[in-house]
């Protein structure tokens, strides 16, 4: 195929994942969806491979080869869409409800993060489950019609907005179809698929590449997560060999009885994310990237946990730990930058009759070249702050302030972004679900920098654990400073 005409495809089949995701916003009813836009979609090829992905949640994109081929193995019938949320079996956590359809050359997926899904707390991340099922409802790959649309939402509180976004989720689908349909009527079917096979392989050439130029060798770090029950040990090795790489996970810690496991998609996906940035950050996205990363985990340990193990935390901490621990492995013969705030900073409020849910942005760390960016969802997170107008119209909470926490940022010759003061007031009872990190093990600084400081979580001025579970009343001020990035290099040095 020519570059040009292979350009010109390319382009239109981006532009199909990105319309996805954009009908997919504009018709969603949950401020988590619509606002802050935590979904993501992505196009795949017949053989199920990811052929490319809207520029959305880094933790989501990665991990749907796993979603697809799940589905893949019913054997779905084209039009036919197909949803999931089990992490053992193609999903993250279960917030995540992924759909997946047949489409004439291939399929398509959407993944959304729902304000609830059922279990023992609104919202669905309680923070002390300890199995899988007080998370929410398990949804293995399941047709879904609507009577199945139906029987899933009512398990879930707020039935009319799960079902309204899970119709956008729907609607981003037929979409996709049309537009696929309109692409090869244009192109043709074989010049399509043609474009699809080039495009997998084109990424995987160009990140092959960039690790062929990168110092061979064995790299090695370790990380900390804070658990309820005492701190976890996150361990890996990465190889570089040639134009591939390896990151190993061997002498993690066991997985535990709370909620910071994840299962190796979510691993992977953080995994690629590190490989994505090191390499080849501008690269249209495609599965191809991933070909040259293998990734290994213990079976049973922290990042490669065994059902049912509980998982709400680590999808979103979890992921962020591990792309802090691979990047400090490649930092110690590469250039990378300090560690950023290393936490979602999960926040969900709510009862049966609503469900609010969150993350907050922080400090990124600073680059060898520049000041980290302040303010901003860091590594495996890259959705929006919900403005304070769409909150308090949707919601009983009051935006009391959100701000930037000046001098949370690392010192340095580069300094670390800084990250936001957010306070809630709450203007009727319900239930408060905290899932943090980084609030007692501060973000690192890197060849000399300062460390960032770390978050903390403050309810009436009384501070909260990482990790808290609470019953709130009317006028309760709820209060979250999140953690600042690291420095770069001595401050004063040039």
């Amino acid at each position: 195929m020519i570059p040009v005409e292979l350009q010109v495809v390319g382009s239109g089949l981006r532009a199909i994942a990105e319309e996805m995701g954009a009908v997919l916003v504009r018709a969603a009813f949950s401020a988590n969806i619509k606002e802050r836009r935590d979904c993501s979609t992505a196009l795949f090829d017949e053989a199920g491979r990811m052929v490319t992905q809207a520029e959305h949640i880094p933790v989501h994109l990665g991990a749907m080869p796993e979603a697809v081929a799940a589905v893949r193995a019913h054997d779905p019938a084209p039009g036919e869409p197909w949803i999931l949320n089990d992490p053992y079996a193609g999903g993250t956590h279960l917030p995540d409800l992924t759909i997946v359809t047949r489409t004439g050359l291939g399929y398509a997926v959407s993944r959304a993060h729902h304000a609830d899904v059922g279990g023992v707390e609104p919202g669905s991340l309680p923070s002390g489950s300890t199995t899988l099922a007080e998370e929410g409802v398990v949804i293995p790959p399941t047709p879904l019609d609507d009577h199945a649309l139906e029987r899933l939402v009512s398990r879930m509180r707020n039935p009319d907005e799960r079902r309204g976004d899970l119709r956008a989720q729907l609607a981003a689908h037929r979409l996709a179809e049309r537009r696929l349909g309109e692409l090869t009527e244009r192109r043709g079917r074989e010049t399509v698929a043609r474009a699809m096979d080039e495009l997998f392989a084109y990424s995987e050439r160009i990140v092959r590449d960039a690790l062929a130029r990168l110092p061979d060798g064995r790299f090695e770090a370790e990380d900390r997560l804070e658990a309820p029950g005492g701190e976890l040990v996150l361990r890996a090795a990465v190889t570089i060999a040639g134009d591939a790489i390896e990151i190993d996970f061997a002498g993690t810690s066991s997985q535990h009885a709370g909620n910071l496991n994840c299962p190796l998609a979510v691993t992977r996906s953080a995994c690629f994310f590190v490989v994505r940035c090191l390499t080849a950050p501008d690269l249209p996205a495609s599965g191809g990237a991933f070909e040259p990363v293998t990734v290994r985990a213990p079976e049973g340990c922290v990042v490669n946990a065994r059902a049912p193990a509980a998982v709400a935390a680590g999808n979103t901490e979890t992921s962020s730990r591990i792309v802090d621990v691979v990047l400090a492995a490649l930092g110690t013969s590469l250039p990378v930058p300090a560690q950023g705030q290393g936490t979602m900073n999960n926040l969900v409020l709510g009862t049966d009759a609503f469900t609010y849910y969150e993350t907050i942005a922080g400090g990124q760390g600073a680059c060898p070249d520049a000041p980290g960016p302040s303010g901003v969802h860091v590594a495996m997170s890259n959705t929006l702050s919900t403005p304070a107008e769409a909150l308090e119209l949707a919601y009983p909470l009051r935006v009391e302030r959100h701000e930037l926490r000046l001098g949370s940022g690392g010192d340095g010759r580069f300094r670390g972004g800084d990250g936001v003061v957010r306070e809630l007031r709450v203007l009727a009872p319900c239930r408060l679900s905290l899932l943090t990190q980084r609030r007692s093990l501060a973000p690192r600084g890197a060849r000399g920098g300062e460390d960032g400081r770390p978050g903390r979580n403050l309810l009436n001025g009384v501070e909260l654990p990482a990790f808290a579970t609470v019953e709130l009343a009317p006028g309760d001020l709820l209060r979250i400073e999140t953690p600042g990035g690291g420095g770069y290099g001595p401050a004063g040095s040039s």
